[in-house]
């Protein structure tokens, strides 16, 4: 076995001997000038463009075999700027052709290409020339078939500019790898780049090479990843009249608003937005992609459906999804009717950026819905963002116990938002109705409510001042807590002068409730407020201000007739102070003149002077007539010697 191992390495051995005598001679005997020529004419045959080279050129055959073009420059006919500008390019030569004196390039190194992409209105690129003759020269029995199958690049700059959206993007660090075996159809690219930041790894590979770059249909297989964003694409592409890819994409982002402030668009709004992940069936034409058994998540929403994103001079978004529970809550938590821990409205200026960066046109349907508080059913809605101009709809929705139908819109007007919301509330709970929606806690029972209302502002202050519209309520078999009528007017009805005493607690049952209220520059006015009890009437006109939140009534509270033909008792009373809290105090004079003892007191003194104090000392035995402290204000009484809030309360 040696024997014959050492009869085979002989004649092993002496090839390579010869063979690395004849690369030495090759060395000596090689005209230089002639590899040279070869070497350019083959890159100018493969590339199609213009080949200059301004720096030292490196030949070596032994032991590398390359040749080194320092500051090389490539452009196509008629551009004037490079399409490649090259420090260094090196072309590395097949070993066995340069023995026998022929230069064939193996592979293709450039060491800081600087790439420049550029694209005219009309779709024309200045590397149009490269991507025709590579097609030419690729494709078998070419006269000037492509010799080399390799291209390296490292440390490159890419800059791409579009005279059309007048666009313009820079990759640097490039670090790629181009292949097409020659053995294969297929082509592949692999590498990394740096992007607005951030590294990207990036893969491609095309199933037929040829195909593509004429345009024909062939596999395409792409993949990107980076910290913000992550995308797979893997179906076909073809690019006849314009470019058309089929497949399947993935998109996967622990932060969908730090992706889109990279991607270079506006995030929307100031809360959400996390982490969402995208699979689909897309359908590319040109700008246009059309998703199909789409499964999306955003913010822990799951929805299926379908989807179509165009981006032709303004971005548009269409789509008609499925949840089974939708939470908007992350959307709204930013957003604050009324100022954090306070009973103002809040005054800080909207953000209305959002209305102008993208068209939507979206269809939503889910058997849950959560926003903040609300709890909802069944619902089925729209959006429609156009023109900066934002439309709600809600066909239905569950809430509150009952069914809710009606439109919300906002139209952009530089920084003032214009408001105009119409609802229909039918067989709700009100007690949640009324707090969710007015911040008013005292209301319980069933009913309806219609609501039609806008205003303008560029505040939620400045939306409260504008309020114009009418809101209509209807309600049964509930009732109002702060105060118990019946109560109240059966003792007052025997002892006037009793006091207020227990005004402000317990409830007043009611049969029936209607409010009819019209609001005009932020005040609401009452125009038919009736609460009906099993013993007990009551009706109140007057104001509500929405901008300071508080009341000014006057109201009647009524005892039933009597079996005997005898007028109940009536007693008018005073509604003052803010909407959650507010001051509830009987009609003095209507006490005083009740009264058997105090009314003829009251009339028997002439003199006004003392006929004013009388009327004070009998005030504060009622526990009335004293006026709730403003906020603003809420100085004066120390100063004035006035009674404070505290003294408007009865005991």
């Amino acid at each position: 076995m040696a024997q014959a191992m050492k009869r085979l390495g002989t004649p092993i051995a002496a090839l390579l001997g010869l063979a690395l005598t004849g690369l030495i001679l090759t060395s000596w005997l090689i005209n230089r000038d002639a590899l040279r020529q070869a070497v350019e004419a083959q890159i100018r045959a493969v590339t199609g463009l213009e080949f200059a080279v301004k720096g030292n050129i490196d030949i070596s055959v032994f032991p590398g075999s390359y040749v080194s073009f320092h500051d090389v420059g490539l452009k196509g006919g008629g551009t004037t700027d490079p399409a490649l500008r090259v420090d260094v390019l090196t072309a590395n030569l097949r070993l066995l052709p340069l023995l026998l004196q022929r230069f064939e390039i193996a592979d293709v190194m450039m060491l800081r290409p600087q790439i420049l992409v550029t694209l005219a209105a009309d779709g024309e690129s200045n590397w149009t020339p490269f991507i025709q003759t590579i097609a030419r020269t690729m494709k078998p029995g070419a006269d000037n078939q492509v010799s080399f199958s390799e291209i390296r690049i490292q440390d490159g700059i890419l800059t791409y500019e579009n005279a059309g959206n007048h666009a313009s993007e820079k990759l640097d660090d490039i670090d790629l790898s181009l292949a097409w075996p020659s053995i294969s159809r297929s082509f592949a690219a692999t590498g990394q780049f740096d992007w607005r930041g951030e590294r990207v790894d990036g893969s491609i590979s095309v199933s037929d090479f040829v195909a593509a770059l004429s345009g024909d249909r062939s596999g395409l297989k792409a993949r990107l990843s980076s910290a913000p964003l992550k995308l797979a694409f893997d179906g076909t592409v073809a690019n006849r009249t314009s470019a058309m890819m089929e497949g399947t994409l993935t998109i996967d982002t622990a932060s969908l608003r730090n992706a889109l402030q990279w991607m270079g668009q506006p995030a929307p709004g100031h809360g959400g937005f996390g982490r969402f992940a995208l699979k689909a069936r897309a359908n590319v034409v040109g700008a246009s992609i059309a998703l199909t058994n789409v499964n999306v998540e955003l913010d822990g929403n799951v929805a299926e459906g379908v989807m179509t994103y165009s981006n032709n001079g303004r971005q548009t978004l269409q789509a008609t999804l499925a949840a089974d529970a939708l939470d908007f809550t992350p959307y709204i938590s930013t957003f604050r009717l009324l100022a954090s821990g306070a009973r103002d409205w809040n005054r800080q200026l909207f953000d209305l950026n959002a209305l102008s960066s993208t068209d939507l046109d979206m269809r939503l349907s889910a058997a849950r819905v959560t926003v903040g508080p609300s709890k909802l059913g069944r619902t089925a809605f729209g959006a429609n963002l156009r023109g900066g101009a934002l439309a709600l709809s809600v066909g239905e929705a569950q809430v509150y116990g009952g069914i809710a139908r009606g439109s919300f819109g906002i139209a952009r007007s530089d920084t003032v938002a214009d408001v105009k919301a119409q609802f229909q509330f039918m067989d709700v709970d009100l007690q949640s109705c009324a707090s969710e929606l007015f911040g008013i806690t005292k209301l319980s029972g069933r009913g309806n409510l219609n609501v039609s209302l806008a205003a303008a502002g560029s505040s939620p202050f400045g939306l409260a001042q504008s309020l114009d519209g009418t809101a209509v309520l209807t309600g049964h078999d509930g009732a109002i807590a702060g105060f118990n009528v019946e109560q109240l007017l059966k003792r007052l009805e025997r002892r006037p002068l009793s006091g207020a005493g227990n005004f402000r607690s317990g409830a007043t049952p009611y049969d029936n409730l209607t409010v009819e209220v019209k609001f005009a520059d932020g005040i609401a006015t009452a125009e038919d407020v009736r609460i009906e009890g099993p013993a007990s009437r009551v009706t109140l006109t007057g104001t509500a201000s929405v901008p300071t939140r508080e009341y000014d009534l006057k109201g009647v509270a009524s005892l039933p007739t009597a079996a005997n033909g005898v007028a109940g008792f009536e007693l008018p009373f005073v509604v003052q102070g803010p909407w959650d809290d507010p001051l509830i105090f009987p009609d003095p004079e209507s006490l005083i003149r009740r009264s058997p003892a105090s009314a003829p007191l009251l009339d028997a003194v002439k003199d006004r002077k003392t006929r004013d104090t009388v009327r004070s000392v009998l005030e504060r035995l009622t526990g009335g007539g004293v006026k709730p402290v403003v906020p603003d204000a809420a100085a004066a009484p120390a100063a004035t010697g006035a009674p404070t809030a505290d003294a408007a309360k009865p005991n």
